[in-house]
């Protein structure tokens, strides 16, 4: 019982933590921000002189007016009272837009640069739809409550302490049945607040999952059809969807009951509130115009309660998004980003050496994909790595680019451990040409800039050209405006290879990792690509992964790889004439 205890009096800490830490982005429009509570004040107040001037207008209509206007002027100060409260309303509305727009338009910015720099382990261990929740529906639901809700709850404060000062002023005996009942009120949101924020927290969570599902089968979606599983897939969403559903309606059930416990309650008082005021109006100690502007700031407040608990459970279950909001802002990264920074890409001189690296990737730490790895590569060697599939070619190169922490061993640079070396300046001296390429949705010339994007416009076209990719570029209509698609989705594979080259050519790195650059093409656009490729090898110390031994008899050393160790390495002749593995391999691929 005290361990519960504990954990509750933690998440409520956190959760104050969390909302001064969200307040941060709100400071440099701060004085917007005071603006606007002025304007809410204001008219919180404006809106609760409505009650004493229709009790005043009662009493002028039974001619017992105290400030010397008639009917008429009253029915003018109605019309100024209400344009009065549509222009405090306008302004407030716009103040808090600015503060909460900018605001929650920094978060998203933060978020995403926290995201883009984080390791390659944590977007391993979480889903896309996961992620991208939390820059969209987290933060949107941050931004309603410190703009809409937060607003909201402040002007109900405001309404109950001004209507309970009317009260006060017009019968402290039916008063005291209004503060009866506050505090119970606040206890029971209070109590419903804790539930409905679990339950929030547990249906955003939900939501999120049901979002992965639609990211992936969209972006499967010719697997998906080649493999005629609409059906499959339609089952898999419409039953996370069904729990979504099922949490949404829980949820909307609690709600539902807390709203008509407010109702019963306060209609409850309000009879009493009714048949008490008619007692004293039998008395002599109360009229009837007092008792009806007692009435209607009755309801006003009744509103304002009902409001303060609604925007209480609001804003309760916003805390769970603003949690995980700071919680990704406050977390780890691998790369600082800085507009200011102008690193330059490593000056590699002399060697490269693989010395008893042993890895296995985070999400399957049981598994020992390297093993006591050696090798060593001399300032433009072109050295070869081959092997089975799942043997660890690829994982030798992620690691030179230092995407992952190896578990023992060393990979040293000029001498020097990649862990110590500045991850940009690392990165930087590296260009890779992948077999699967990843276009970005925007033009050609903005695909092959992405290799550097200070490059100008000849730079470009000398780099396509080199790349062998100028002639099909220029053979389009808008030429390197040319929109590439989804994922380069209208052009061909070996139309995106060339591209790739280009944008590695731009890039001009010291170390070249081809990985499988040329094994899905056809033999013809093989041959134009790997033309390209052997231009942008020139001068370069090169890793080339490949599956065709045959793409790999010109280079200076090959290391073959079986699962996970360097069984073999040599030139091609060399292991030839040993009659190994590698021998075995080459005559299994021309038979």
């Amino acid at each position: 019982m005290t361990k519960d205890k504990k954990v509750k009096k933690r998440i409520s800490g956190e959760d104050i933590k969390s909302a001064l830490f969200i307040y941060k982005y709100m400071l440099p429009y701060k004085w917007y921000f005071f603006l606007g509570l002025v304007m809410l004040a204001l008219g919180g107040t404006v809106f609760m002189i409505f009650p004493a001037v229709v009790g005043e207008m009662i009493k002028t209509a039974e001619g017992n007016g105290r400030f010397g206007f008639t009917v008429n002027q009253y029915g003018l100060i109605f019309i100024i009272i209400a344009f009065a409260l549509g222009t405090i309303s306008f302004i407030r509305i716009n103040l808090f837009a600015i503060v909460a727009e900018n605001g929650m338009g920094q978060i998203r910015k933060d978020l995403f640069k926290k995201l883009v720099s984080q390791e390659t382990a944590f977007f391993e261990s979480r889903r896309l739809g996961e992620i991208t929740s939390r820059i969209t529906a987290d933060v949107e639901q941050i931004q309603n409550a410190f703009s809409v809700t937060l607003a909201e709850f402040l002007r109900q404060f405001i309404t109950l302490a001004v209507g309970i000062t009317a009260l006060f002023y017009l019968s402290w005996k039916l008063s005291l049945v209004m503060l009866a009942v506050f505090p119970l009120v606040i206890v029971f949101a209070i109590i419903f607040g804790r539930y409905i924020k679990k339950m929030s927290k547990q249906r955003q969570d939900n939501l999120a999952e049901t979002n992965v599902i639609v990211d992936e089968v969209f972006q499967g979606i010719e697997v998906v059809k080649a493999y005629v599983n609409e059906l499959f897939e339609t089952k898999v969403y419409n039953k996370s969807l069904d729990k979504l559903i099922a949490i949404g309606i829980r949820f909307s059930r609690l709600k539902g009951a807390f709203v008509s416990f407010i109702f019963v309650f306060l209609f409850g008082a309000i009879f009493f509130i009714l048949w008490q005021g008619a007692k004293q109006i039998e008395g002599g100690l109360l009229n009837a115009a007092d008792l009806n502007t007692f009435i209607f700031y009755t309801l006003l407040i009744g509103g304002a309660i009902g409001g303060l608990s609604a925007q209480y459970t609001a804003l309760a279950s916003a805390l769970g998004a603003t949690q995980k909001v700071k919680e990704l802002l406050e977390s780890d990264q691998e790369l600082n980003i800085d507009d200011t920074d102008e690193t330059k890409a490593l000056d590699f001189k002399e060697e490269i050496a693989f010395k008893y690296v042993n890895f296995n990737y985070p999400a399957r730490p049981d598994v020992n994909v390297l093993k006591d790895i050696n090798l060593k590569v001399k300032k433009g060697e072109h050295i070869a790595l081959v092997g089975s599939s799942g043997s660890g070619k690829s994982t030798i190169v992620k690691l030179l680019s230092n995407l992952y922490t190896i578990q023992s061993g060393s990979i040293l640079i000029d001498g020097e451990n990649v862990s110590d070396i500045n991850l940009k300046s690392l990165r930087k001296a590296i260009g890779i040409v992948p077999q699967d390429v990843f276009l970005f949705g925007g033009t050609i010339k903005e695909n092959i800039l992405y290799g550097n994007p200070k490059a100008s416009f000849e730079e470009v076209k000398k780099a396509a050209e080199q790349a062998n990719a100028l002639e099909f570029i220029e053979n389009f209509p808008e030429d390197f405006d040319t929109l590439v698609g989804e994922r380069g989705v209208q052009l061909s594979g070996g139309q995106k290879q060339r591209l790739a080259i280009a944008r590695a050519i731009l890039k001009n790195p010291k170390i070249l990792v081809l990985d499988e650059a040329t094994s899905s093409l056809d033999s013809e656009s093989e041959k134009i690509v790997q033309d390209a490729l052997e231009k942008l090898m020139k001068n370069r110390t090169t890793f080339v992964i490949a599956h065709r031994l045959s793409t790999v008899r010109n280079a200076d050393k090959i290391f073959v790889l079986k699962a996970g160790k360097i069984i073999e390495e040599g030139t091609h002749k060399s292991l030839l004439e040993k009659d190994g593995f590698y021998s075995g391999l080459l005559k299994l691929q021309f038979e």
